[in-house]
């Protein structure tokens, strides 16, 4: 109970030195800490009971301990803080996103690591009652031993039988090896949930064109249905939002989850009411809490992008024509994506005749600077006052520039008269249909297509069709990239085999440093696969998604569920020493450690059952983070308690019959206690 409070005490004053702030990702990592932060003190607190109970006092079993099991607290928090580290040093956007999630994690850990070193041994030793021969034992505790005792000796029969039938493990792996293989073809990829955040944020886009006063008109006929709506508490509307182009933008934030439908219904359902509006086209989505905006993302018409660019405009453009009708085939989409090329914009042209500028004596820069001033909402100066500040604005009356007519009605000065020109007479008006805006993407002329996927439809599926379709319509001269989430999505999944391998090897390393051996951080590492098998089955089963939280579980997961086998390997080594033969020596390791092993599964597992149930503000788009870890842990405990064994006394036969007769890679501890040397004390009778 001090543990896991002073870890956090520690973990906020390294933040707030880093500069660190609380926000959803350092949150999400204190959160998962606190599944695993109290692991160091339940394996020292256990083991100096363990001792307690065989009959040494409290001081001496706390002091034995330290010398016992401080390796074994070491080679837990260096290997967990490890599996983070490549997370922290990754380049680009993914980089920022996961740096200040995995610092603040390894520090956690590493803070953990140090009060169980420290403050743990300490209070075991002022706090803990004696437990010799007259120690009375509590309710608890033979209610606890009633259940547990039986499980602890069912686990020793059943281990000597698995070990007798060691082949077993072999299929098993290649079954974990595989199933990895599977789920993570089957399952689908998005990078973010979306979730409940209870915001729905969309575009009514309208003709091209339409002027203000249409889409005021707009906002008016929308106001009713968005009120109508149960499930919505309070929202606002925009009509013609800078840089939307025609239509009326909206934010909805919806009543609390008790009181309404699932907010994907709610989108579906206002999305429904508003196309009885003729002429609109709604595209209104839940907004996630996370959001990740890059290059060109950020459509109006929808929460991702990609977008085609290219040096010849005609190109891109026809390009756009045919991506956009092959997209339209496409059933996963919430709505037909939209792109950002506006074609039939009403424009008025304007030519100036220089021949009659020079007779009137009209410079084309006055004429350019009048132009400005009467239709672009010329900004000429603020004026402030103390308590407010009002913008100065030159412009023609609303009434004097509603159609194109009203141009004939402006007159202009010239330069070397008093008299007022018509500015009819020294220009010519043509009205005609154009793009609405050019837009770029890194200089090149660019279109963006807006979309939104359906629920149960996977932002990985929908990009591998927009790639698809992309490489079949699109010339080599226009090149098509996603922006903002699905970018981010794919560099995340096309670095993840690169991180697994870069955390594995990181954990081999510390490892083999810790325990100067070459196979024994195998036998630690073997425990990965049955975990990373059971997160991933556990998402297929509940029709989840590997997504960015699903990824930060299982790095969690590798971390946690390698804890058993440091547990179980450092103790067989000890018994090595003492004398035990080789397949004794891990049974009574494994028998040994069953408890602890116990203790800090369920551990993490009740810390991240609330993740799993979804519990909290937005807790759906979290949901599959808690159950890569709780299904990982139970699948893992299932499989690594006896195959950890298994595994370990193949790699004692392979360190012998195969590295300890290479000379520079001879393990000398292993070589001196385990095959060759004298055992330091006489097998006990009780291990016979």
């Amino acid at each position: 109970m001090v543990a896991l409070p002073m870890s956090f005490l520690i973990t906020f004053v390294a933040m707030l030195v880093l500069g660190y702030s609380i926000n959803n990702l350092t949150l999400m990592a204190l959160t998962l800490a606190i599944g695993f932060l109290v692991d160091d003190a339940i394996v020292f607190l256990e083991n100096v009971v363990r001792r307690a109970e065989a009959g040494e006092s409290i001081y001496r079993a706390t002091m034995n301990s330290a010398g016992e099991i401080s390796f074994t607290i070491l080679s837990m928090t260096l290997s967990l803080a490890a599996v983070f580290i490549p997370l922290a040093f990754m380049p680009g956007l993914l980089g920022r996103i996961f740096r200040e999630f995995a610092i603040t994690i390894i520090v956690a850990i590493l803070a953990s690591g140090l009060v169980s070193l420290t403050l743990t041994p300490l209070m075991c030793s002022r706090i803990l009652k004696e437990r010799g021969a007259g120690h009375r034992k509590t309710w608890t505790e033979r209610f606890v031993e009633r259940f547990f005792n039986p499980i602890r000796d069912a686990y020793g029969r059943t281990l000597h039988w698995f070990l007798d039938r060691g082949w077993i493990a072999a299929p098993v792996l290649i079954a974990c090896v595989i199933g990895v293989w599977f789920f993570f073809k089957q399952l689908p990829f998005t990078l973010l949930p979306t979730g409940d955040s209870g915001t729905i944020r969309g575009f009514f886009i309208v003709q091209e064109g339409a002027s203000p006063e249409q889409q005021r008109q707009l906002q008016t006929q929308l106001d009713p249905i968005l009120q109508a709506n149960p499930a919505v508490d309070k929202y606002f509307t925009v009509a013609g939002r800078s840089g939307l182009g025609a239509g009326v933008f909206t934010a909805l934030f919806l009543k609390d989850k008790k009181e309404r439908a699932d907010i994907e219904t709610v989108a579906a359902q206002l999305r429904k009411a508003c196309s009885t509006i003729p002429g609109v086209l709604p595209t209104l989505n839940p907004q996630p809490v996370l959001q990740i905006n890059i290059g060109a993302a950020g459509s109006q018409f929808g929460r991702y992008s990609y977008v085609i660019s290219g040096i010849d405009p005609k190109e891109v453009y026809d390009a756009a024509d045919k991506l956009g009708a092959k997209l339209r085939d496409y059933p996963g989409f919430a709505n037909s994506p939209r792109s950002d090329l506006f074609r039939a914009t009403p424009n008025l042209e304007i030519q100036i005749d220089r021949g009659r500028t020079g007779t009137y004596g009209v410079s084309t820069t006055k004429l350019e600077s009048l132009l400005r001033a009467a239709y672009s909402q010329n900004y000429v100066y603020l004026i402030k006052t103390p308590d407010d500040q009002y913008q100065v604005i030159v412009e023609a009356d609303d009434k004097a520039r509603t159609s194109p007519q009203n141009l004939s009605e402006v007159y202009v000065k010239p330069d070397n008269g008093s008299t007022m020109i018509p500015i009819r007479a020294v220009t010519k008006a043509q009205e005609n249909l154009g793009l609405q805006s050019v837009n770029h993407l890194n200089q090149f002329t660019s279109v963006t297509f807006g979309f939104d996927t359906k629920p149960d439809v996977a932002l990985g599926d929908v990009i591998n069709y927009i790639q698809k379709s992309a490489a079949e319509v699109l010339p080599p001269t226009v090149t098509g990239e996603l922006q903002g989430e699905g970018l981010v999505l794919q560099q995340l999944f096309r670095a993840l085999p690169f991180l697994v391998i870069a955390a594995v090897f990181v954990m081999y390393v510390i490892l083999g440093i810790l325990y100067e051996s070459y196979v024994h951080p195998v036998t630690v590492l073997s425990t990965l696969f049955p975990a990373v098998v059971g997160g991933l089955m556990t998402l297929w089963l509940f029709n989840s998604t590997l997504s960015l939280y699903s990824v930060i579980g299982l790095f969690l997961l590798m971390g946690i569920v390698k804890k058993n086998g440091i547990m179980i390997v450092d103790f067989a080594l000890h018994r090595l020493d003492e004398g035990y033969e080789l397949r004794e020596a891990i049974h009574e390791a494994s028998i040994e450690r069953f408890r602890p092993i116990i203790m800090t599964t369920l551990a993490a597992l009740m810390g991240a059952l609330p993740i799993a149930f979804g519990v909290g503000a937005d807790g759906s788009s979290r949901r599959p983070l808690g159950l890569v870890i709780v299904g990982g842990l139970i699948v893992s405990q299932l499989l690594t308690l006896y195959i950890t064994p298994v595994i370990y006394l193949w790699l004692e036969w392979f360190q012998e019959h195969v590295l300890d007769r290479v000379p520079f890679l001879r393990s000398a501890h292993f070589h001196e206690h385990e095959f060759g040397g004298k055992p330091t004390h006489p097998t006990p009778a009780a291990a016979s």
